[in-house]
């Protein structure tokens, strides 16, 4: 049987190793989030919609988990921060 100083120190180094690892799980959303601001320059990209013209009734926006989650674009590649009330000249209605 193992001595009860050395299952204390066992649970110390594991309660440790999750309390450091904690963070990492809680912004790696964040984490994987980009732009691609030369893009959204050329593209004239804005967070407002354009009269009634927004992403989210773009051919090109690929939604985020949910309506109003951040989503992508196809004419953005690699940029995973296009609002659904966004728009930029590469607008094309669904």
């Amino acid at each position: 049987m193992k001595s009860s100083q050395t299952q204390r120190r066992r649970f110390l180094k594991l309660s440790g190793a999750a309390v450091a690892i904690i963070p990492v799980f809680a912004f790696s959303d964040r984490a994987t989030a980009a732009t691609n601001a030369a893009l959204r320059a050329a593209l004239k990209y804005q967070d407002k919609p354009e009269g009634e013209k927004r992403c989210a009734t773009c051919v090109q926006f690929v939604p985020g988990k949910t309506a109003k989650d951040k989503g992508g674009c196809k004419a953005i590649p690699g940029d995973t921060e296009i609002s659904p009330q966004g728009y930029c000249t590469a607008w094309t209605k669904k």
